[in-house]
């Protein structure tokens, strides 16, 4: 797939001249437009062999646009930190929000490509890694980005020369490196890698742009050039971008739902609930002090639940059996401006959590299942699409040794009425109860309707649901702590 790139494609200095001042002008005022009128974010990978000209093109691009709404970003080695997270982490803490273009040197890319290269994986997993990045640009152009992939390419005879060329240059010999002089040797591996790589993640919502390096005008005018086309496309079609409709959701066919099992009867003396409290409060601490769990895992636990359900009280039953350096409790609410920004997904990456640390979402991901669906604030596709997204972000959780550990709190509509009347009687609870609980309750049955396709939908082996039966809520805070204990335990 590579060919074209070595046909030695040029542009005369004089035909560059000549079109770069209008290629410049239209390139500022697309950024203007983007940033002004139609807000989306635009990803642009750069990727591609050693001296084939990327970091020139780049500056390039940086001289030609205006500096305030762009974004480099390159990826060296992973620090510590992000070596205890899951591996797309990274790339995901600097996605470019609307508005910007973001410059993204080799992206998730260019490590899959050099573990191939190296021999540390084979095929299937390279390909493993291909489907992963397909899937992630997938979600991001669903997300509204536009993401643009370019390849820059030298053959192998090219890129002899010009790394003959940099060694000759006192200047410039820094830029031959022991790696790239390897990259050389093994020529062929190398681009093999690649091509399997850029072949499977060649998808029509983000293509791959592939650029002969050899002549800088003709290098950067194919770039300039496609990044105005793509923008100036996506800006004057009116229509939003978006994925075809959503087929409708069938209801089952006798009526029973997962919720109508839940026996919502179930107690606990005050007794007994106080023996297991302190039981499971002790094997919780217990389990994360193990160095297994400290070196290898952490937890996320995610709690959803009816309005009044007691996650609050289940959360601080939790917590107060632990180290305060062990844990972080993220209360999700509206979004910000800044998350606005950003796939929705992009302000649960960043919040993971470290080895052998425990981070709380008091409610969660799935409020694009739930609140957004019912309350119309998604579309029905991108509610739809939700749940496949939402199980691969969690399967990329579960192979870093991230135990994912999920809740759902139930109650029926008299508790609920109970303790909203509770909370308005009492003045130290009145915070607790808005004019949106009292409206929520009027749509109980579509909520009900939500939460039973979340569980069907997102139960995975990786990943259940456990349903609480929360009417009690000492049976639903020991349950919970329960589950959580003997979840770690299990791994260890």
């Amino acid at each position: 797939m590579f060919e074209a790139a070595e046909l030695g494609h040029r542009v005369d200095k004089q035909t560059y001249k000549e079109q770069l001042p209008a290629l410049r002008e239209a390139l500022l005022l697309a950024q203007v437009e983007l940033k002004e009128k139609a807000p989306f974010a635009v990803a642009v990978v750069i990727a591609g062999l050693d001296a084939a000209g990327k970091s020139e093109t780049v500056h390039e691009l940086l001289e030609w646009l205006d500096p305030r709404l762009v974004q480099t970003r390159s990826f060296d080695a992973p620090t510590e930190v992000e070596r205890e997270r899951p591996h797309m982490y990274r790339y995901w803490s600097v996605l470019p929000p609307r508005g910007t273009v973001g410059l993204l040197y080799g992206a998730w890319y260019d490590d899959a490509i050099e573990r191939r290269f190296a021999r540390d994986i084979d095929k299937a997993e390279l390909d493993q890694l291909a489907e992963e990045a397909a899937r992630f640009e997938r979600m991001l152009v669903n997300e509204g980005a536009l993401v643009l992939k370019f390849w820059f390419h030298l053959s192998a005879n090219r890129q002899r020369e010009r790394f003959k060329k940099l060694r000759k240059d006192p200047a410039t010999r820094w830029r031959v490196s022991a790696d790239e002089r390897a990259h050389l040797k093994g020529y062929r591996r190398l681009t093999c890698a690649a091509e399997r790589m850029l072949r499977q993640t060649h998808t029509a919502e983000a293509p791959w742009v592939i650029v002969e390096g050899t002549d800088a005008n003709y290098r950067n005018l194919t770039v300039g050039q496609t990044l105005l086309h793509a923008l100036r496309t996506r800006l004057d079609d009116q229509a939003p971008a978006h994925v075809g409709e959503a087929p409708p959701l069938e209801s089952s066919i006798d009526g029973v739902e997962v919720l109508d099992k839940l026996d919502l009867g179930k107690s606990l003396s005050k007794t007994d609930y106080e023996d297991e409290l302190l039981e499971w409060q002790g094997r919780l601490n217990l389990a994360m002090l193990q160095s297994r769990f400290r070196k290898h895992h952490s937890v996320v636990a995610v709690f959803e639940g009816n309005d009044a359900a007691g996650k609050g009280g289940a959360i601080r039953r939790v917590t107060s059996a632990l180290d305060a350096r062990q844990y972080q409790t993220v209360p999700v609410a509206a979004p910000s401006d800044e998350e606005r920004a950003q796939p929705y997904l992009w302000r649960f990456w960043r919040h993971l959590p470290r080895r052998g640390e425990l981070t709380i979402f008091d409610r969660s991901w799935y409020g694009r299942v739930l609140v957004e669906r019912v309350e119309g604030f998604a579309r029905e596709q991108d509610w739809m699409r939700a749940y496949g997204e939402i199980d691969d972000f969690e399967t990329q959780l579960a192979a870093h040794g991230v135990l994912v550990v999920k809740f759902w709190l139930a109650i029926d509509q008299q508790t609920q009425l109970a303790r909203f009347q509770e909370r308005e009687a009492t003045s130290w609870k009145n915070f607790k109860i808005t004019a949106d609980d009292w409206r929520n309750r009027e749509k109980w049955a579509d909520y009900a309707s939500a939460v039973n396709d979340m569980v069907e939908r997102t139960s995975t082996e990786i990943a259940p649901w456990t349903l609480v039966e929360a009417n009690d809520k000492r049976y639903a805070r020991v349950k919970v702590l329960k589950t959580l204990a003997s979840a770690i335990e299990r791994v260890l």
